[in-house]
């Protein structure tokens, strides 16, 4: 899957206030290794940097557009190309974070164990994922992509995410791995100008982009109409044009015990 670094950060503002949210809640003590695991054009890094300005921080995503914005932004911070699937690090972290990126991870009952093995003694995994799988934004995708000429092409787009959990799911993992751990669940509700087309242009930098990469220029064009058209209706913009987007995203912080 493609990722654009200028399309993700067209709302960096409203992408990075729930990782200050999270960070918030990690312990305050001296740490020396940090990983940013789906660390995007930098955002999440550039506060690990704030939070923690003596330790030696690390970045990792899978996508070189992304990459190439976190290094332009950073350069004193080495960020690699990989995978969070298979990632093991070469070191033991005292903090890793994963920011809106775990979700496009599968199998979350075997990566879970794997990240909780990288923690050094008292070490904490901070983790936000977006919650939203059942809003209208993301219905409206998988209806759109079932009902076009584009379904046969489309369909199997939505069976490769992870399954969405509870968060008591991610609680009792958690504890059954030893952690003490924190989950809780926060609904932003973000006012964007524009209207349905802004609500479109958020979602062309996340949950789009799996489903658009697979579609010529003419169905692209199509597809986004449509959507535009049924967003419109399930999001009706404010007497000064701002549309409201309700957004749920799930937290959670595990210390290694």
């Amino acid at each position: 899957m493609s990722w654009s670094a200028a399309q993700y950060t067209q709302f960096e503002d409203e992408r990075t206030r729930p990782v200050r949210d999270l960070l918030a809640q990690l312990p305050e003590r001296r740490v020396a290794a940090v990983m940013d695991l789906g660390c995007g054009p930098g955002n999440s890094t550039e506060l690990l940097l704030a939070r923690y300005p003596g330790a030696a921080v690390s970045g990792l995503d899978s996508s070189a557009d992304m990459l190439a914005a976190a290094r332009k932004r950073l350069p004193e911070v080495e960020f690699v190309l990989g995978d969070i699937a298979v990632w093991r690090g070469p070191e033991l972290y005292d903090v890793i974070l994963a920011n809106a990126s775990l979700h496009w991870v599968p199998d979350h009952a075997t990566l879970m164990p794997a990240l909780m093995q990288r923690l050094a003694p008292n070490g904490v995994l901070a983790v936000q994922m977006p919650d939203n799988y059942d809003e209208p934004a993301h219905h409206l995708i998988r209806k759109v992509a079932a009902e076009g000429k584009w379904a046969a092409k489309l369909a199997a787009v939505g069976a490769s995410r992870e399954p969405r959990r509870q968060p008591s799911w991610y609680f009792n993992m958690l504890r059954q791995l030893g952690a003490r751990a924190d989950v809780w669940v926060t609904i932003y509700h973000h006012p964007l100008a524009g209207g349905a087309s802004a609500i479109v242009e958020w979602f062309k930098g996340s949950g789009l982009r799996p489903f658009l990469d697979r579609l010529d220029d003419e169905e692209r064009v199509e597809f986004l109409d449509r959507y535009v058209a049924e967003v419109a209706q399930a999001y009706p913009a404010l007497a000064d044009g701002t549309v409201l987007l309700p957004f749920p995203r799930l937290f959670f912080v595990a210390t290694h015990g």
